[in-house]
């Protein structure tokens, strides 16, 4: 399964991205192995995902999530909640 999801760090700050393993790239995030946008941000929370069959349909979802404004992701994030 792959996923697109939105990492919410300590500050506010909103990271997305895809994985394969889900649980694993977000303690790699809260272990300082992350992308280099969220080493000094520490913790993060997942706060939003979707699953997808394919790469190529989570890669496509997290191009459009990239796009996305601030409160158009924080918007997308209260509907899940």
């Amino acid at each position: 399964m792959n996923y697109t999801y939105i990492l919410k760090c300590c500050d506010g700050t909103l990271y997305t991205g895809w994985t394969n393993d889900l649980e694993r790239r977000v303690k790699a995030h809260n272990d300082g192995k992350g992308a280099k946008y969220t080493k000094h941000r520490r913790p993060v929370k997942l706060v939003y995902y979707e699953s997808f069959s394919t790469k190529e349909e989570a890669m496509k979802r997290e191009y459009a999530l990239k796009h996305l404004s601030r409160e158009q992701k924080l918007a997308l994030i209260s509907k899940q909640e």
